[in-house]
């Protein structure tokens, strides 16, 4: 584990993106709320925060965090739900981590409460798409990376 104590607490922030690849008739179903489970996207939302609190809990050498605050918002498209985690925090390391396991962990959910109605969804273009705070800045992916 990387030794981060000689460093000064600053804000960090980090924001991370997937998609869930699924069939229109279940982004449909998603959007109206007509899924046997209840509703897919509040659950994900809850799963994805619980999960960025997490994050040292499942990976190993990543540093435990007072997290600040988790946003996780989505966007349904016709066929897929993006998913847009945001983790912030004043600490003494960044949040990327925390914020690529909810975008994960809030992708997983929607996969497993959508599974019974398509089972060929697909979990995929997981990525950090920001970062600030810390000694390397801002860090902002492009659109072509």
């Amino acid at each position: 584990m990387v030794d981060v104590t000689p460093k000064e607490p600053s804000h960090r922030r980090a924001l991370a993106r997937g998609r869930v690849h699924m069939q229109p008739e279940t982004t449909s179903l998603v959007a109206k709320g007509a899924l046997s489970k209840g509703d897919v996207l509040s659950v994900a939302r809850v799963a994805g925060i619980q999960a960025a609190k997490r994050a040292s809990d499942l990976i190993p050498l990543c540093h435990p965090l007072l997290i600040g605050s988790v946003l996780v918002n989505f966007r349904i498209e016709d066929d897929y739900i993006e998913v847009e985690a945001q983790v912030e925090t004043i600490d003494r390391t960044g949040v990327e981590m925390e914020a690529m396991t909810a975008c994960s962990i809030a992708a997983l959910t929607i996969y497993d409460m959508c599974k019974s109605v398509d089972k060929g969804m697909v979990i995929g273009d997981i990525a950090l798409w920001e970062k600030q705070g810390g000694r390397s800045g801002i860090y902002r992916r492009t659109p072509d990376d």
